[in-house]
C-alpha cells in the first residue's frame, strides 16, 4: 500500500475518539522562566489553553474525557523549561557535556501537561520538590545495601542483580546474553532519550519495545497518570475509564464490538485461544515459526523475540499435552487446515524475529482459509495495534480477524492487554458465558489513564509523522552500512523497522535465524551503543521510532551508523 508522507512535527490535530475531545494544535510560545513552565487551565472535558515559560503563549490542548482535573507539574530548575526532574549538565554517549536545556533533537513532539487549579497537588507530591536524585536513592536502597558508589554503576548495578534476580533482568529479552556484555541500567527516560544510572545519554529505539509511541515520558501522558494516581491506584471495582477506553479501541478498529482488557499481551493471546475452543469446541490452534505470543505454554513452539534471543526452541516445563494440539507453519505460507482447528493466530507483521512483512495475498489466504473450514483467525496486534495505523494492521492490510490482541501502544506505557473480537463472539465469556477469564488488576485505572491519555494523541497527523521518520532511516541506514562493507537489509512496514546482516530480503524464520547466528549484529550493537545509540540487546528485535524522534534524530542517527559500521567491520 502507499506510504503516507511525513507531516509538520507541530501540524494535525489531536483527536481523543468517542469519550475525548479533539484539539487543534497551534504555535507554542516556549519561555525559560524560573518556574518553568506557567500552564493555563480550563475544564477537564473542555480544551485547556496551555503556555510555556511566562504563560502567555502556548497552544490549545484538548483533554479526554474522563480523565480527573489537571494538576501542574513542578518543572525543577527552570533552566529546562518545561522538562520534568533535575536540570543541569548531564554526560552523554561518549561522555560530553550538554546543557539541561532542551534541543532540537528532542522536541519532535512535545506535549505540554494540562493543568486545573480544581485540586493542586500535595506539596509531597510535586516532582518539582522532590529530593536529589542521590538523596531518593538512599531512600529507597534497601537495609545495609549501599544506593551510591562504587555499586552505582551498570557493572555494579548487574552483578547486584545477578543475585536477586535470575539472570540479572526480569525478561530475557533484556539480557545480553545474544550480544555479550553487560546490560545499562535505564535511571530516566525524556522522549526520544534513556539515561543510564552512570550518567549517559543514548538515543533510543528500544522505547520499550514499541509501547512507547508517543516517546519517553510524554507530559500528556504523564500528567494522566499522576491525575488518577492521586485517585487511587487499584479498586477491584468498575470505572468509568475502562468503558472509556473500550470505546476508543471499539471506534478505532472496524468489526471489534467489544474488549476485555487485561494487564499483559500474554494474558490477550491466553484468553485468545481459550475464547477460541470455547467457542467452536475444537482444540487445534496453528501458529507460525517466528511469530511470539507471549510465555504461554501452548504458543511457545518455535517462539521468536526471547525465546530465539536466548537460543532456545520453546521451553521447559512444557509438556508435551500442552502442544500436542499446537501445529507450527511456516511464515508467509498459507497453511492447509482441516475441521479441527479452532484458531490461527499471526502477528499480521512478524516482529519477533527482526521484521518480516507478510507477503502479498498471506493475510488474505489466511482468511479465506479460516472461513473455509469455520476456523477463528486472530491477529496479535500487540506490537502492531495502533501503531501502524489507527485503526491497527485490520486498517493497514485491509483484512479483518475475528479476534484481536493488543497491549503495549494501548496502555500508554504502563502494563496492559487487551483481547476482542465481534459481540457474537465475546458474549461466549463469563460472566455473560461459560468461557473463564478473570484478572485482579484488569482494566487497573493508572493504565487506562495512560491509554486515553496517549490514544487521545494519535491521529492521522500524527501517523503521517511516525511513517516519514521511519521512511527517513530505512532510506538511509543501509546505504552508510553497506558502505562499511557489510550485506544489510533494512525492512520497514509503515514506522516499523528491522535490520538483518544478510544478502537477500529475509521472509521467514529460518532466513532470520540464519541472519541472526552470523554475529554480525552483536558487534554492530556494541558499535552503536559505544557512540550513544540503543537499540534492541538481540537480532530477533524490531527498532522503534517514535514521535519524539525528530529529523535531527534521525540524520545523527545515520552519521552514527556510518561510524558504527565501519568500527564494527574492521573489528
Amino acid at each position: 500500500m502507499a506510504e503516507p508522507t511525513p507531516a509538520d512535527a507541530r501540524g494535525g490535530s489531536l483527536g481523543a475518539g468517542p469519550g475525548g475531545t479533539a484539539a487543534g494544535t497551534g504555535e507554542a510560545g516556549k519561555g525559560v522562566g524560573p518556574e518553568g513552565s506557567s500552564v493555563g487551565t480550563g475544564d477537564a472535558s473542555a480544551e485547556s489553553s496551555v503556555g510555556t515559560g511566562d504563560g502567555s503563549g502556548g497552544s490549545s490542548v484538548g483533554a479526554a474525557v474522563g480523565l480527573a482535573a489537571t494538576r501542574p507539574v513542578g518543572a525543577g530548575d527552570g533552566a529546562r523549561g518545561p522538562s520534568v526532574g533535575p536540570a543541569g549538565p548531564e554526560p552523554v554517549g561518549s561522555k560530553e557535556v550538554v546543557s539541561g536545556e532542551a534541543s532540537s533533537d528532542s522536541s519532535a513532539w512535545s506535549s505540554p501537561a494540562p493543568a486545573s487549579p480544581a485540586r493542586a497537588s500535595p506539596a509531597s507530591l510535586s516532582w518539582g520538590s522532590l529530593p536529589p536524585v542521590a538523596a531518593r536513592d538512599e531512600l529507597v536502597a534497601g537495609p545495609g545495601v549501599p544506593a551510591a558508589g562504587a555499586e552505582r554503576t551498570n557493572a555494579g548495578l548487574y552483578d547486584r542483580a545477578c543475585r536477586v534476580l535470575p539472570g540479572g533482568v526480569n525478561s530475557p529479552v533484556r539480557s545480553f546474553r545474544s550480544v555479550g556484555g553487560t546490560p545499562y541500567f535505564v535511571a530516566r527516560a525524556e522522549g526520544a532519550y534513556v539515561w543510564d544510572i552512570e550518567g549517559r545519554r543514548y538515543l533510543d529505539y528500544v522505547q520499550s519495545y514499541g509501547a512507547s509511541v508517543l516517546g519517553h515520558a510524554d507530559r500528556v501522558v504523564v500528567q494522566a497518570i499522576r491525575d488518577a494516581a492521586l485517585d487511587g491506584t487499584t479498586y477491584g471495582a468498575p470505572t468509568e475509564r475502562e468503558v472509556l477506553l473500550a470505546e476508543v479501541l471499539c471506534d478505532r478498529v472496524p468489526g471489534l464490538e467489544m474488549i476485555r482488557l487485561v494487564s499483559s499481551g500474554t494474558e490477550a493471546t491466553m484468553s485468545t485461544v481459550r475464547l477460541a475452543r470455547g467457542v467452536t469446541g475444537r482444540t487445534k490452534v496453528v501458529k507460525f515459526a517466528g511469530c511470539y505470543h507471549g510465555h504461554v505454554d501452548a504458543l511457545l513452539a518455535a517462539g521468536g523475540s526471547g525465546v530465539a534471543n536466548q537460543g532456545i526452541s520453546g521451553s521447559a516445563g512444557v509438556p508435551g499435552s500442552a502442544v500436542a494440539d499446537t501445529v507450527v507453519a511456516p511464515y508467509n505460507v498459507v497453511p492447509l487446515l482441516d475441521d479441527d482447528v479452532a484458531l490461527v493466530i499471526v502477528e499480521p507483521v512478524a516482529a519477533n524475529m527482526g521484521l518480516v512483512a507478510p507477503a502479498p495475498g498471506f493475510l488474505e489466504g489466511l482468511r479465506a482459509a479460516c472461513d473455509q473450514v469455520g476456523a477463528l483467525l486472530a491477529f496479535d496486534e500487540v506490537i502492531t495495534g495502533f501503531r501502524l495505523a489507527r485503526g491497527g494492521a485490520a486498517e493497514y492490510f485491509g483484512v479483518s480477524p475475528d479476534l484481536w490482541c493488543f497491549g503495549k501502544v494501548i496502555g500508554g506505557g504502563l502494563p496492559v492487554g487487551a483481547f476482542g473480537g465481534s459481540r457474537a463472539l465475546m458474549e461466549h465469556l463469563a460472566p455473560l458465558g461459560p468461557v473463564y477469564q478473570a484478572g485482579t488488576l484488569s482494566g487497573n485505572p493508572l493504565a487506562t489513564a495512560a491509554g486515553l491519555a496517549a490514544l487521545g494523541q494519535l491521529d492521522e497527523a500524527a501517523y503521517r509523522m511516525l511513517h516519514g521518520r521511519a521512511e527517513q532511516l530505512a532510506a538511509s541506514l543501509p546505504g552508510v552500512i553497506a558502505e562499511a562493507g557489510w550485506e544489510v537489509q533494512v525492512p520497514r512496514v509503515g514506522p516499523l523497522l528491522g535490520i538483518f546482516f544478510a544478502s537477500a530480503p529475509v521472509t521467514d524464520y529460518d532466513q532470520a535465524r540464519a541472519a541472526a547466528d552470523n554475529g554480525r549484529y552483536a558487534r554492530f550493537f556494541h558499535a552503536m551503543l559505544a557512540r550513544g545509540v540503543a537499540m534492541a540487546p538481540g537480532p530477533y528485535e524490531a527498532l522503534f521510532v517514535s514521535l519524539a524522534h525528530s529529523y535531527d534524530d534521525i540524520d545523527r542517527t545515520v552519521d552514527i551508523a556510518s561510524a558504527a559500521a565501519h568500527a564494527a567491520y574492521t573489528s
